[in-house]
């Protein structure tokens, strides 16, 4: 990577930035790259150590996979986010397997983990960010894990929802039922027949391969 793109770009979203030598800034610079995934492609998975993710555009989708039963997706990575559980080897006593793809079609730099990992160990601001990034996810992590094992399916899905039209700032949703039944780690006919149940409510409307919140209050209300 060009160190002047480089000094630029990671000056602004390291805090840990002016605390490397310049030797480690142009050290780290060498060893990070600019990546582009289309749409579904698979960046990393299990605990092996791909390296740090900074998301420059698009979205990234962070899910578990296990071997019987369906994905759960995690969240979501968007542009400006970071993502350390793809770097195992900077925090080794955080084994967390998690695969992660392109939700859309995106670009990130890559930073080798090993080089990540080797000046976090010379460098205590370094590596405290890296903590502090990886336990920030941990906390959605256990938010959706509270989700599926104490909140009944109506709750889940106006959370997921209103999440949605919160992010994006629109009352339109293009998803289709099997894809937020996979984000929720569900099946597609119990996410049909709570739509359904909500489209009975007077709370969503749907479409061809979408869904439309029309009563925003009524969707807070069961949300929160």
């Amino acid at each position: 990577m060009n160190h002047q793109d480089c000094e630029n770009q990671f000056s602004t979203i390291f805090p840990f930035w002016l605390d490397l030598s310049s030797q480690d800034k142009q050290h780290l610079c060498q060893n990070t790259s600019l990546q582009t995934y289309p749409q579904g492609k698979l960046i990393h998975n299990g605990n092996h150590c791909t390296g740090a993710i900074v998301v420059i555009s698009g979205c990234l989708r962070v899910y578990l996979q296990p071997e019987q039963g369906r994905e759960i997706t995690l969240y979501r990575l968007f542009p400006g986010d970071i993502c350390m559980l793809s770097a195992s080897c900077v925090l080794e006593a955080i084994t967390f397997d998690v695969t992660i793809d392109a939700e859309e079609d995106s670009t990130c730099y890559l930073i080798a983990g090993g080089t990540f990992a080797d000046l976090a160990e010379r460098n205590l601001t370094m590596k405290n960010f890296a903590l502090e990034k990886a336990v920030s996810r941990f906390s959605d992590v256990m938010w959706v894990m509270q989700q599926i094992l104490f909140m009944s399916f109506d709750k889940r899905l106006a959370i997921f929802l209103w999440d949605e039209i919160t992010k994006t700032g629109q009352d339109s949703i293009k998803m289709t039922h099997e894809q937020i039944a996979r984000y929720m780690g569900s099946a597609r006919e119990v996410v049909s027949r709570m739509v359904k149940y909500f489209v009975a409510e007077g709370i969503v409307e749907t479409s061809r391969g979408g869904l439309k919140i029309i009563d925003r209050d009524k969707l807070k209300k069961l949300a929160l």
